[in-house]
């Protein structure tokens, strides 16, 4: 029987904000319309945000999605 793996969504929003011009995570947050602890949040990989909101987030440094979101290694699940 074959074990379910877990899937980690990562993000290189971080890296996007510096290589922006040092854009707060204030400053993201006010564009794509959430709180700065949502953006903390996405940073850290403890939230992984809702589609409408990873292509806004996409938008805003114009990159595709999956050049900003993407799959990292996945585990099985316990």
């Amino acid at each position: 029987m074959s074990k379910k793996k877990k899937i980690n969504i990562e993000n290189s929003v971080r890296k996007l904000r510096f290589d922006n011009n040092e854009m707060t995570q204030q400053e993201l947050a006010d564009l794509v319309g959430v709180s700065r602890q949502t953006v903390v949040a996405i940073e850290k990989y403890k939230y992984t945000p809702s589609l409408e909101l990873a292509f806004k987030i996409s938008t805003v440094f114009n990159k595709e999605i999956q050049e900003v979101f993407y799959i990292g290694q996945q585990q099985d699940e316990q």
